[in-house]
């Protein structure tokens, strides 16, 4: 589903597991291969997000600053 210029969203199905695939238009356009790691982040009143292995960092020093301050 496009919504806007260079934003998506996907809808998925959780199976017995917990377990859901990415949609292949996703792990085409963030280059998800097997093997690579993602990182979930939630936040209980906003959701979850999933960020590619390459996203990481930046993300991590956005929400606790540079890491050795």
């Amino acid at each position: 589903m496009d919504i806007q210029a260079g934003k998506y969203a996907w809808m998925v199905k959780i199976g017995e597991k917990g377990q859901f695939v990415i949609p292949k238009q996703a792990r085409e356009l963030f280059h998800l291969q097997p093997g690579d790691e993602i990182l979930v982040l939630g936040d209980e009143e906003r959701g979850i997000a999933i960020l590619p292995k390459e996203k990481q960092q930046d993300i991590v020093k956005q929400i606790f600053g540079e890491i050795g301050e």
